[in-house]
Order: C-alpha cells, then structure tokens, then sequence
C-alpha cells in the first residue's frame, strides 16, 4: 500500500537506522567540506547538528516520521547559528541554542506519540 504524502508515521527501528546513516554520511561529507572551509570541524557543534538536521530531511522525505518533519528545521538553524557563532558572525550564547534544541526534539517526540500514525 503506497502511503499518502501527508500521512506521517511514528519511528521504528528501520527509520531510526536510516536516519543515522544518513547522518553520519552528512557529517563525513560536512567534515571533508570543512576541511577547505575551517570552521565545519569533525566534532563541531556545528557539524554534528547540521548533519543531524540533513538526517531529518532524509529520513522525512523517505520515512514521513513526524518528529523529523519538526526537528531538521530546528537543527538546521541551531547548525547555522553555532556556524555563525564559530565564525564570530554572531554572539549567541551556545546554552541557549541547545536549550532549545533540547525543548524542541523532546516536544516533537512527543507530538509524534501522540498525533503519529502507529505502524500495524
């Protein structure tokens, strides 16, 4: 049964594995990218949420898991401001930005077991 475009699911192991992969692929891609760039270190803030947030995509585009559909935005600005942050672009104090981060992942997982469709 092929699934509807705006049906989202909940997260299952398969989707969790496929978000780590693609994670992981982002950060090595980001981490190669930073070597000619400087500021995407391999153990950055900034690297680890952008590639978790390029995660998200993926896996809301192949999965349709809610909490992905509302978290890749949130990682991908707490990426960018720690980005910014590091180039000294902006002052942004780092605990606020994970505050939110935080505040975010755990209210999407709980919207997502409350409102997701259950996989039968």
């Amino acid at each position: 049964m092929k699934k509807k475009i705006n049906e989202a699911c909940c997260s299952s192991p398969a989707s969790i594995r496929f978000w780590f992969v693609a994670s992981v692929l982002a950060w090595g891609l980001l981490c190669l990218l930073g070597i000619y760039l400087g500021l995407l270190r391999p153990y950055s803030a900034s690297t680890i949420v952008l590639a978790a947030g390029v995660g998200c995509i993926a896996n809301w585009i192949k999965n349709r898991t809610l909490h992905c559909g509302i978290t890749a935005p949130l990682f991908l600005t707490a990426g960018t401001l720690f980005l910014l942050s590091d180039a000294r672009i902006v002052l942004i104090e780092p605990r606020l930005v994970w505050a939110f981060v935080v505040l975010g992942v755990g209210i999407a997982f709980l919207l997502e077991w409350k409102y997701a469709r259950r996989s039968s």
